[in-house]
């Protein structure tokens, strides 16, 4: 293949759409709209997506397409653009707190926009971007007539929003193969022991008719021994919250072989206390004795509301119901991964826990690094504060990854943006089973 042929491809699959006057509805269905993104998306990097949205996004009635990926932090939402300097003028990086592309990000929601209030014309429409519920940024279309957008039966808007969704996706499968997307989304340089933490982590946030689960850790450029996981199969849920050992490097390793431990026990099938031995027993093997690892073990039966967990020395999970804290899920504690069987014997028990949930109940597991933090004049961010946070948040209807959110940053705030200490949270939300309650 010659060096110019996947680019010729790219613009051949381009120039197959026809495009017509700005705010009109494509001259071609969108499924072929559809299909020739597809196909164009096929010989291109990360880096071509950003005209490769612009391109096509005139098919649908839209200008001026750009995304904006969110930063690591999710602090801002940082312009993905084409290569070229006249892009680079003409967008900036927008605040996720402070803006109207912001707000369609913190509630999944699209946002309109009227740019003759800004010396423009048109309306900006702002778009999530969403890989399935893991918020990648937001994407902006202009079009000419806002009203369009409400013709047909909104027919427009749903065709932008499916537009985003593919968008989206490519985003996620075409930052496997570089390198453009990652570097993008930070802000700040990576420590190595960060670097291998955010390798191990699945997305931060999943959801399901029956459970959601949304992660926060920081500091987001120098983590390295906290930890969260998470799988959802079939009827059940499993998660879990690591904190390692001491700072660094040595952390960042001692909690990748714990979370590796972790998976491998859990896909082998083992419950719960057989996975805490499991864990204890590689590292231990390894470290012998001189370092460890706390952290709780969860699983939740999506279809009958029952949570099952242990603990290793860890905070205690807490159960929010109704808008309030109803119950710190007690367990009696097993010694932290790597202790348990040079302290205890290779015979110590382990003790699983059990709770009945009821439907919209939340469950929070967090690291010490999160009650534990100071504010400069010495007050604790404590568990009265953390509870608190979650249930108004809760309570004015944000999404529980947009909580999450907000909870990390009030945590930076607390401590003046300098964690002394990792602070990792995970929350669960179990909605019920959505054919209703198990028969007994």
């Amino acid at each position: 293949m010659d060096a110019e042929r996947p680019q010729r491809a790219l613009r051949d699959a381009g120039d197959t759409i026809r495009t017509g006057p700005i705010g009109t509805q494509p001259e071609r269905p969108f499924e072929e709209v559809v299909d020739a993104l597809l196909r164009a998306s096929h010989l291109a990097g990360a880096n071509d997506i950003p005209a490769l949205v612009a391109q096509h996004a005139v098919t649908l009635g839209g200008h001026d397409a750009v995304l904006h990926l969110v930063d690591l932090q999710q602090r801002n939402l940082v312009p993905f653009l084409p290569t070229g300097p006249s892009w680079s003028d003409a967008h900036r990086t927008l605040k996720v707190d402070s803006t109207v592309a912001g707000r369609a990000y913190q509630h999944v929601q699209i946002q309109t926009q009227d740019l003759a209030a800004h010396g423009g014309s048109g309306t900006k429409v702002w778009l999530p971007l969403l890989d399935g519920t893991e918020r990648l940024g937001v994407l902006g279309v202009t079009v000419h007539d806002g009203s369009a957008l409400e013709r047909n039966d909104g027919l427009l808007a749903v065709q932008l929003q499916r537009f985003a969704s593919l968008v989206a996706e490519l985003i996620v499968t075409k930052t496997l193969y570089g390198d453009t997307v990652v570097r993008l989304r930070r802000t700040a340089p990576m420590g190595l022991a960060a670097e291998i933490q955010w390798q191990l982590l699945p997305p931060l946030t999943f959801a399901n008719e029956t459970v959601t689960v949304a992660a926060g850790l920081e500091p987001a450029y120098e983590v390295a021994g906290d930890s969260v996981d998470y799988a959802v199969d079939g009827d059940v849920a499993r998660f879990a919250v690591f904190d390692g050992m001491g700072h660094g490097l040595a952390s960042a390793q001692l909690v990748s072989l714990v979370v590796a431990a972790y998976r491998n026990a859990r896909r082998t099938g083992l419950g719960l206390a057989e996975t805490a031995a499991h864990m204890d027993a590689a590292v231990t093997e390894i470290f012998r004795g001189e370092a460890f690892s706390t952290g709780v073990v969860g699983e939740l039966d999506t279809v009958a509301g029952i949570l099952t967990w242990m603990s290793a020395g860890h905070p205690e999970p807490l159960l929010i119901r109704d808008g309030r804290l109803v119950r710190i899920l007690n367990v009696q504690p097993s010694l932290p991964f790597g202790l348990g069987r040079e302290l205890a014997g290779s015979q110590a028990s382990v003790d699983v826990g059990s709770e009945h949930l009821q439907p919209g109940d939340t469950l929070l597991f967090y690291t010490d690094g999160v009650t534990e933090a100071r504010s400069p004049g010495g007050e604790f961010f404590g568990q009265a504060r953390l509870v608190d946070l979650v249930v108004r948040n809760l309570a004015a209807n944000l999404p529980a990854p947009e909580t999450l959110r907000r909870l990390v940053r009030s945590l930076l705030e607390h401590q003046a943006g300098d964690l002394s200490d990792d602070a990792t949270l995970l929350l669960v939300q179990w909605h019920g089973h959505p054919a209703g309650p198990p028969h007994s």
